[in-house]
């Protein structure tokens, strides 16, 4: 929750039950039309995954990431499209909703936080389909499984930290938002996706640490792949998000009257 929730006495409750409300319209809107409703969660990450499986077991020789290779893929592809669609989203927040967010009594976050949980619930929902392909799969699953929600709690508090910095800079500099697709189609491939972090060379390793994402893939992939461990990247990545959310806060104080002037 941010600053401005947190700081209106008497409001968390109300805050909550906005923010679930405005997250349920989301996903409803989302899936109300569509033939394949909750299928639409995996099917992007999922053929993704078989495309690069391809690319890299059939064609390719692949000497990058684990066995087996799907579920290697999977378990970043799928916490990275949480990523991607909710800073696309990001962009557009408030100018998507100008009247609600103008006329609204709500803190503002609240715009920033429901995109950060109706795209976290879509994530979660396309969890069984890697548990399925973990078990078909024959991949290993260890103890450092009961990882998997601190790995959601700091990728939830980085895209809160990055969405408070991103939408009212949108709003702002109507540029950023094709700017930000740019730079999300850069990290997708700065980041170990369809490589893991020990894959990298000296050097390089220890500056991927310092993307926030690559400390929580890390976590993820730890839960059935242990070798892919690594403290320092983990560490880094816990405080980049901490970091980000405490800036965004900042900045996000500053920028929401020029906002709302703006809208």
């Amino acid at each position: 929750m941010s600053a401005s929730a947190v700081g209106a006495p008497g409001t968390p409750r109300r805050y909550l039950h906005s923010l679930w409300l405005l997250s349920a319209r989301d996903l409803k809107v989302r899936y109300a039309t569509s033939w394949l409703g909750y299928l639409w969660s995996v099917l992007d990450p999922l053929v993704m995954s078989l495309i690069y499986w391809f690319v890299f077991t059939q064609i390719f020789q692949r000497d990058v990431g684990a066995e087996p290779y799907i579920v290697f893929l999977m378990s970043a592809l799928l916490p990275w499209v949480w990523f991607n669609a909710a800073v696309t989203d990001f962009t557009r927040a408030f100018n998507k909703d100008a009247k609600l967010v103008r006329s609204t009594a709500i803190p503002r976050s609240i715009w920033v936080n429901r995109i950060v949980l109706s795209k976290g619930i879509e994530f979660l929902c396309s969890l069984p389909v890697l548990a399925l392909f973990a078990v078909f799969g024959g991949a290993r699953v260890g103890w450092e499984i009961v990882l998997f929600p601190v790995a959601v709690a700091l990728q939830a508090v980085l895209l809160v930290g990055l969405g408070l910095l991103v939408a009212p800079l949108c709003v702002l500099y109507s540029d950023l938002e094709r700017t930000t697709r740019l730079i999300l189609r850069a990290l997708f491939y700065a980041t170990p996706i369809i490589y893991g972090i020990h894959d990298l060379p000296d050097g390089f390793r220890e500056a991927a640490a310092f993307n926030p994402l690559a400390g929580i893939f890390t976590i993820y992939r730890a839960a059935f792949f242990p070798e892919q461990w690594d403290p320092f990247a983990v560490a880094a990545g816990a405080a980049m998000c901490v970091a980000f959310l405490a800036v965004g806060m900042v900045v996000f104080r500053r920028l929401e009257r020029p906002l709302l002037k703006e809208l």
